[in-house]
């Protein structure tokens, strides 16, 4: 009987930890090697289809699907501005703005932690909470279901694709979300060099492979083939400033930090993201953020959590630095040092990091349906 209950102890207490256990910094014996991206994995309960990508396109670009009808994924996530947002802190919802740099949607299918904090585990449901965050599209599910009612067109496909009577905002979702996993990079040089053509990479990016995973210690961080362990880090980003000069960024911080729980004396005092610590409530995880994947950054600058660094070669610079210093210097983690890169060494380093993006991914926003009345029997 003994055993019994701690056996069920131990059950309950590994479910209680295993969470915060999983987020940790990253374990060195456990890092993925660097390899050719695969097919894009896909939710068993939201199979392809061309007619639901197609839906899902339209969907996309549509800011019916939003509070005011006036943003839609596309202004966060911009085809023009590497299906993000080119500036430090993405736009927000009109009459506000955001808090986070947009990541782009390039690639974003691998991820099993989408946003900055990890928040979201699929495609499926990163969509609704951009859709629906307060600064982001503020979207109500009733009124953007109602929208899709009035568009007879929308009514067509919705029925075609998922069977509905009426189109259901859950599978607005789904097929935006079949959609951006047709957003996928796997044919870059590096992919290529990957898969035996020795000619893919010049000597100069080879260089840079060879720092990536030895001087330059990238790969502690930015492996697998995403270029990304998915965990998460507090590397010193300096914090925004708008923190503190901008009056509207001030109010979209405190609403933040009040929205998502924090204790009165941080509501108060707190001058930076906190990260990943608005999900776990642990201290130790102030500043720590999702590392991102480094493919298809050539076209998606400004980098780090804030849009810090316009450049990648001030990221080069940032890492051979050893990091840097932000409000929450105590959860730094121990992974940054100096590397004392030359400066042939940091060109070598970038020639190889331009390698992971092929060419630009262009689209033309499709021409949306319009309202129409409905037929009243």
């Amino acid at each position: 009987m003994k055993n019994s209950i701690k056996k069920y102890l131990a059950v309950v207490l590994v479910g209680m930890f295993l969470p915060t256990l999983l987020l940790a910094e990253g374990d060195p014996d456990k890092d993925a090697p660097l390899d050719a991206l695969g097919p894009v994995p896909v939710q068993l309960d939201n199979k392809q289809t061309p007619e639901k990508i197609e839906l899902g396109r339209m969907l996309f670009f549509d800011p019916r699907l939003g509070g005011d009808a006036s943003i839609a994924c596309s202004d966060c996530h911009s085809p023009k501005e590497g299906w993000s947002f080119a500036a430090p802190i993405s736009r927000g919802y009109p009459a506000t703005v955001h808090w986070r740099s947009s990541q782009t949607i390039v690639n974003s299918a691998y991820y099993s932690k989408l946003f900055w904090a990890g928040a979201a585990k699929s495609l499926e449901a990163q969509a609704p909470s951009a859709a629906k965050g307060g600064v982001a599209g503020n979207g109500e599910d009733d009124v953007m279901e109602a929208r899709l009612a009035f568009i007879p067109e929308y009514r067509e496909r919705f029925r075609d694709v998922f069977g509905d009577e009426w189109p259901l905002i859950n599978n607005a979702w789904k097929a935006i979300a079949a959609f951006e996993r047709t957003l996928v990079q796997r044919d870059t040089p590096f992919d290529k060099y990957m898969k035996d053509d020795g000619a893919a990479l010049g000597e100069a990016e080879k260089r840079g492979l060879a720092l990536f995973q030895g001087k330059a210690n990238c790969f502690e961080c930015h492996n697998g083939p995403l270029f990304s362990d998915q965990k998460f880090y507090n590397l010193g980003v300096p914090r925004h400033d708008g923190w503190l000069e901008d009056g509207m960024k001030q109010i979209t911080f405190r609403f933040e930090l009040y929205a998502k729980g924090v204790t009165e004396e941080d509501y108060r005092n707190l001058k930076d993201d906190p990260g990943l610590y608005f999900r776990t409530k642990q201290k130790r995880d102030k500043g720590k953020f999702r590392t991102p994947s480094l493919r298809y950054t050539l076209y998606t600058a400004p980098y780090m959590h804030n849009g810090a660094f316009f450049g990648l070669d001030e990221v080069i610079d940032f890492y051979n630095e050893g990091g840097g210093t932000n409000d929450f210097a105590a959860n730094k983690t121990r992974i940054l040092k100096p590397l004392g890169l030359t400066d042939d060494e940091k060109e070598d380093l970038l020639m190889f990091l331009e390698s992971l993006s092929g060419e630009e991914i262009v689209m033309e926003a499709p021409k949306l349906p319009k309202y129409e009345p409905l037929a009243m029997d």
